[in-house]
């Protein structure tokens, strides 16, 4: 039989000749309360403890037994002491079997969450690629954007800087200037610039012939003076060049250098006819 607290419900185990006709004042282990345990208040409780938390606690019964035969034995002596019970109690066995059942559901949980984790952050495996096949294909993309540099930049502009970094032209409009002669000549006892050469086409597709622009630079690099001139010739066909002449009546003493291009956008949007 057992006798139960009645602040904390523990449960002791007790013998209940122990207790005698009228009962005995006790006092709780575990939270010091102290009651009059009657024989007719004792309860009979089944532990559905495993077998070791059985045999645990019949162990634990004897030994409240023997402790309450001691303390019948006390009473016999005119002892008036408040006895102790310090009987272990079914509740702290499944205290302790349930603390232990939640620390391992944390470490199964904690499993759980890094196996989720390398399975989020895993990386994709890269297949082995060999020395001598990569620089293979170093060198076709290499030799790709040197032959096709003219649509790379037409398709990314800012890819141009590269290319005139490393020494290669990128010619946008398919035209080259070639034979470019300049001379002076006297009309009217004035001095005459005279600008002539030859443009060829460098694709496989008629192109537009654009305005021509010439400009005079000073020793500087500055630009004096500029004129436009336009073709007689519209469109250039593969295979087909375009002469072009032009002149300039008393060019400024201090020029240095004569610039020959296409005309632009930019010469547009600075005001350039």
């Amino acid at each position: 039989m057992h006798i139960v607290c009645p602040h904390c419900s523990t449960s002791y185990a007790i013998n209940l000749a122990t207790l005698g006709a009228g009962g005995r004042t006790v006092r709780c282990s575990r939270c010091k309360e102290v009651w009059l345990a009657r024989p007719e208040d004792a309860v009979e409780i089944v532990a559905a403890a495993p077998v070791m938390a059985v045999a645990s606690q019949q162990s634990s019964e004897a030994d409240a037994a023997a402790e309450w035969d001691a303390l019948a034995r006390e009473d016999e002596a005119g002892d008036q002491d408040t006895p102790v019970v310090d009987s272990p109690s079914i509740a702290g066995d499944w205290q302790d079997d349930t603390e232990t059942d939640w620390a391992s559901r944390d470490d199964d949980e904690d499993e759980r969450s890094s196996s989720r984790l390398r399975r989020v952050f895993r990386l994709p495996s890269i297949p082995f690629v060999n020395a001598p096949i990569a620089c293979a294909a170093m060198g076709a993309l290499v030799l790709a954007l040197v032959i096709w540099r003219v649509d790379v930049v037409r398709l990314l502009p800012q890819t141009a800087a590269f290319y005139e970094l490393v020494g290669l032209d990128v010619n946008l409009r398919g035209l080259m200037f070639k034979d470019v002669k300049i001379s002076t000549e006297t009309v009217e006892g004035k001095p005459v610039l005279v600008i002539e050469g030859v443009i060829t086409g460098e694709t496989r597709k008629p192109v537009e012939l654009p305005r021509l622009r010439f400009s005079v630079r000073d020793a500087k690099g500055t630009e004096i003076y500029a004129w436009n001139a336009v073709l007689e010739q519209s469109v250039l066909k593969p295979g087909e060049r375009a002469w072009f002449k032009s002149k300039l009546a008393s060019p400024p003493p201090e020029g240095r250098n004569i610039d020959i291009r296409f005309f632009n956008k930019r010469d547009l949007a600075a005001g350039s006819a």
